[in-house]
């Protein structure tokens, strides 16, 4: 495989400002439905609050128009004040490699970061074999290495396992594996007898490969973390979804927060929370076996109001196309579905774009294939989150450095 190189960011870029903080404001809108492409320009009333949001990316009759990216100019939700002062920042020591599952991200971060992907070479031999060799000097060096343990995942993992060996034998300092996407954390416990618990399995494997820390996107469960051994950065990628949903014309008093299931409340409860404290609801299911859901019950109100479903994945989409049919069915005006990773397993584009959802907002913490596209589907960028994470990070390890 060929190296990837990343061309230096321009110098000239504005400051990307968002919030989380009281992102509705109570305002009186009408019942009136409104179609896909008027809502997303809509804004309500003088006394909304209206933030600078990231780009996603928009999607016309299901085809993508994707920003162009070259050293002159770029998309307005990597154009940030922080190039300006990055080549101010003790960027020597940090080194950012990325491996085949999500390219793109990894160079979304390189720039906001204002820095150029490291050089890595990563080929696979005619029995499926991976071979991985860094092209960049990494002796004492900071290094983050930016692999989901997306689809197909156990290859995915095992490129991740043998980049953090490559980076331990060059003599890396620190070797900090990003995984936006931990693909196996769903197996984070025994709900029959003689299951396996893979989650601590593959924290274990990490470990062992020569991982010092590990920075991860919206677990399944926060109990992931207590399986790692080295520090784990938990990083929310609500405050991207929420900034997007403030710019869209929904009134407070209309809003209400549903969790797909019992297991997602906290994170629906958190969610509604940032949302001007909305209501929240319920929806009761009972699973027959793994991708298998059968919605029961509705716990709360949702008549009238504009649903907004939260959860932390979409794999077959069958727990929140179910749901959406129950919202539906108890008298919802529109029903949003947003999630942080889209790993859209057959048939999940099918029942998303089956016109049970005015809008589906997800992550780029996976990549999207081409056939998954569809025209209620909206992409929104973690690319500056993740980057100015690693920079903290990176900062916090310099200063503890020097005390040592």
């Amino acid at each position: 495989m060929a190296a990837l190189a990343i061309p230096s960011p321009s110098k000239s870029s504005s400051f990307w400002s968002s919030s989380s903080s009281s992102l509705f404001s109570r305002c009186c809108l009408s019942h009136k439905s409104v179609g896909f492409n008027e809502s997303r320009s809509r804004i309500c009333g003088s006394n909304t609050f209206k933030c600078d949001l990231p780009q996603p990316v928009n999607y016309g009759n299901g085809k993508p128009t994707i920003p162009i990216l070259n050293e002159r100019t770029l998309p307005k939700f990597l154009e940030s004040a922080r190039m300006e002062t990055t080549v101010n920042r003790n960027a020597a020591r940090l080194k950012v490699f990325s491996g085949t599952a999500n390219p793109a991200l990894s160079q979304e971060i390189a720039w906001y970061m204002g820095l150029e992907l490291g050089k890595i070479n990563i080929k696979r031999f005619a029995d499926g074999e991976i071979y991985v060799q860094l092209q960049d000097s990494v002796r004492g060096c900071d290094v983050y290495l930016v692999q989901p343990t997306c689809p197909p995942a156990n290859e995915n993992l095992m490129e991740l396992l043998i980049m953090i060996d490559a980076c331990r034998r060059a003599s890396a300092k620190n070797i900090t594996a990003v995984i936006p996407y931990f693909g196996y954390a769903r197996a984070d416990r025994k709900t029959q007898g003689r299951e396996s618990i893979a989650a601590k399995l593959v924290a274990n494997l990490i470990t062992e490969a020569g991982a010092n820390r590990v920075l991860a996107c919206d677990l399944h469960s926060g109990q992931s973390m207590g399986y790692f051994d080295i520090p784990v950065d938990h990083v929310y990628c609500q405050p991207v979804i929420l900034d997007y949903l403030a710019s869209k014309r929904i009134c407070s008093d209309d809003l209400v927060v549903v969790s797909p299931d019992v297991g997602g409340v906290a994170r629906a409860r958190a969610f509604a929370k940032k949302l001007s404290d909305a209501p929240l609801a319920i929806v009761d299911k009972r699973r027959h076996g793994h991708n298998v859901a059968e919605v029961m019950n509705l716990i709360g109100d949702v008549k009238g109001k504009v649903a907004v479903m939260v959860d932390d994945m979409i794999d077959t989409a069958g727990t929140i196309a179910k749901g959406a049919a129950l919202l539906h069915q108890e008298g919802a005006r529109e029903v949003y579905a947003c999630c942080t990773h889209a790993v859209f397993s057959p048939p999940a584009i099918e029942r998303l774009s089956g016109g049970l959802f005015q809008e589906v907002i997800i992550t780029n913490t996976l990549p999207v294939a081409e056939k998954n596209y569809f025209p209620q589907l909206t992409v929104l960028s973690v690319a500056n989150l993740l980057g100015e994470t690693i920079w903290r990070v990176h900062d916090d390890c310099s200063v503890s450095s020097i005390f040592q």
